[in-house]
């Protein structure tokens, strides 16, 4: 490698001083600078006024979004300290918004359980806003500071006289630092929902000032995480009338759990440490698994609904249908795994599974109706298992769903990198003829899917398994389904959905992610999944094409090269488009645009799933009907 002829020494080190690493490395603190990232500096503000509610001094906290896509959030707590810091030499109110890892996070006595994933908090959101302002209320009196980029604009003054206490942060996050400065309030109403569920008591408002008419909800839940099953289940059909809750406190750390049980075919167990939804579970969602599966077994065998001859249920065949909140609350929790959502403290396993076992003892014993009902479930349900396995095997020896035999109407790829693979997705045989024609078959592979695949919100594994499209997607990726499911396995790291632009093609591509979200979650999870943009509209103008992807471009095209003399071609299906403009417009990874699907917030997820997809009418219908507004392309 070329030398690079220049000094090395001292003078060539460059240290950061202050909040000057957040400005230069926005995405080591927040994540991303795009909208994930936005929304993540109002929950850093909001979890600080959490943490004053979880001491025990904070009921209402209030988030306003300002005209401008200004933010700012107030509570009622005690005040962000206003004395002079010992080591610093500055107000407290300053440190903590001047200076990273300062606060009351940190093992000085301030919190004894705080939200956050590393109390980065104030300090960041000030260093990627260009203005903020913060308003103190404590000790009889208003106080006020202003910063501008991290930096301290005006001094802490006194400004008025109040009784009442708390704080109040206002401010613009940085246009030079985000893509762009807008807020949706669906993605803060979702959070702070989750938030408010989390913590019972606690009154969370949130109003939208953008808007001629203010729009403003507000979330109350005095029931906390019983309430959040009820709501998650608000569209499915009850097994067990009864929302089963415990909370018990040991060794310093408190955990609390709420089930219910549906008639869906899939589990829902969402849990959080110290409000942080753990994506990736860890030690307390292990705790709970273990106490539910032996309690459960216990029961049924002393009860004598599972018989002696009949083998234990698995943890699977037990938490088919049941929606599960599980919420813990520590000191010191110490986050691992890919996406640092998976809990690691060790003891919480116990902890979880000796307040868990109690409890479900308890409940079982009191309720042997309910119980009944649940054991006899679980039975159905490991019954189903045992077919899905027979299907499985019957598949397996014919050859179906072993990823040497793959299926016919397979074009695969000749890269075997799975890192370097993709594979597509195509609706319809005419498509997939295009498709295979024009791809680059070194690193492409195609999959044409005939007709709709099965509804599989409304199925068991073992009808999902009989289902053609469904095995042929299965053995084509390699890796398995549902507890047989090996990621390592993976033939392609690109899953590609590519559909018509139309009514049918977007029912198609929400089958295909229901049965992704529900049966090869991790595909979601680690971002496997993309869905391809083909083009609404050729434009031709002389001797110059253009291809354009939505109204709102084709009109900027217009304005920009005319509206006379042109030729107008809108596409209402890819089996219009012959080899080379499929490539050149959809397929080309040069040219072409891919949107990754994502899943940043997993009870929304769930919730438009079971809507959608579910087996009642009236939900998705106001669900549509909500929505509509926000559709441009519709082709009925």
């Amino acid at each position: 490698m070329e030398k690079i002829n220049q000094e090395y020494g001292a003078e060539q080190i460059q240290v950061l001083e202050g909040l000057e690493p957040v400005r230069k490395r926005p995405g080591m603190y927040i994540g991303s600078t795009g909208p994930k990232g936005l929304h993540h500096l109002v929950y850093e503000i909001v979890d600080n006024s959490i943490d004053e509610a979880l001491a025990g001094y904070c009921k209402n906290i209030d988030i306003i979004i300002g005209k401008n896509n200004t933010i700012r959030v107030s509570d009622d707590g005690r005040g962000m300290p206003v004395d002079i810091h010992p080591k610093m030499g500055k107000p407290a109110v300053e440190v903590i918004h001047t200076v990273l890892h300062a606060g009351g996070k940190f093992g000085g006595g301030g919190y004894k359980v705080s939200g956050g994933l590393h109390g980065v908090g104030a300090s960041v959101v000030n260093a990627l806003s260009e203005w903020m302002e913060v308003t103190v209320k404590r000790e009889g009196k208003i106080y006020r500071q202003r910063y501008e980029r991290g930096h301290t604009v005006t001094a802490l003054e006194v400004v008025g006289e109040a009784e009442e206490t708390g704080s109040s942060t206002i401010f613009l996050a940085d246009s030079q630092i985000f893509e762009e400065v807008l807020y949706k309030f669906d993605t803060l109403e979702h959070r702070l929902r989750e938030m408010a569920f989390l913590n019972k008591g606690i009154r969370i408002s949130l109003t939208d000032e953008r808007e001629e008419t203010p729009k403003k909800v507000v979330f109350h839940y005095e029931g906390g995480i019983k309430e959040f099953v009820k709501y998650l289940n608000k569209n499915k059909d009850i097994v067990n009338n009864t929302i089963v809750y415990f909370e018990g406190s040991k060794e310093g750390s408190y955990a609390e759990v709420a089930m219910q049980y549906t008639d869906t075919y899939t589990e829902n167990i969402f849990s959080f440490a110290n409000n942080i939804n753990t994506h990736e579970g860890g030690s307390h969602l292990i705790g709970f698994k273990s106490a539910l599966t032996r309690v459960v077994n216990d029961y049924a065998r002393k009860s004598n609904i599972l018989k002696e001859k009949e083998e234990n249920l698995t943890g699977e065949d037990i938490r088919e249908g049941l929606t599960a909140i599980i919420s813990v609350k520590l000191t010191e929790p110490q986050f691992e795994g890919q996406t640092k959502t998976k809990l690691g403290n060790s003891e919480m396993r116990g902890i979880v599974e000796t307040i868990a076992t109690e409890a479900l003892q308890a409940f079982l014993e009191e309720n042997p109706g309910e119980s009944k009902i649940i054991i006899e479930k679980t039975i159905r349900a490991a019954r189903a298992r045992e077919a899905a396995r027979k299907a499985r095997e019957l598949t397996r020896r014919k050859g179906l769903l072993d990823s040497m035999a793959l299926p016919g109407k397979l074009a695969d790829c000749s890269e075997r990198d799975p890192k370097l693979s993709e594979i597509f997705l195509v609706e319809g045989d005419s498509a997939g003829g295009s498709a295979k024609q024009g791809r680059d078959r070194r690193i492409q592979a195609i999959l044409p899917l005939r007709g709709k695949i099965l509804n599989v919100e409304k199925a068991r594994l073992d009808k999902i398994l009989n289902y053609n499209e469904i095995r042929a997607m299965i053995t084509a990726f390699g890796c398995g389904i549902d507890d047989e499911f090996d990621l390592e396995k993976l033939r392609y790291h690109k899953i590609v959905i590519m559909t018509d632009a139309d009514v049918d093609g977007a029912h198609i591509r929400t089958l295909l992610l229901t049965f992704f979200y529900r049966y090869m979650k991790p595909l979601v999870d680690y971002g496997y999944i993309y869905i391809a943009q083909p083009p609404l509209y050729k434009v031709k103008k002389g001797k110059e094409e253009h291809y354009v992807y939505s109204d709102k471009e084709l009109d900027n095209l217009l304005n920009e090269i005319g509206r006379t003399g042109i030729s107008l071609q809108r596409y209402k299906g890819l089996g219009e488009m012959n080899p080379e403009q499929l490539w050149d417009t959809t397929m080309d990874p040069e040219k072409r645009t891919l949107i990754q699907v994502t899943v940043d917030d997993a009870v929304a997820a769930d919730e438009i799933f079971t809507t959608l997809m579910g087996d009642k009418v009236k939900p998705r219908r106001d669900f549509i009907e909500e929505n509509a507004k926000y559709v441009s392309n519709l082709d009925v």
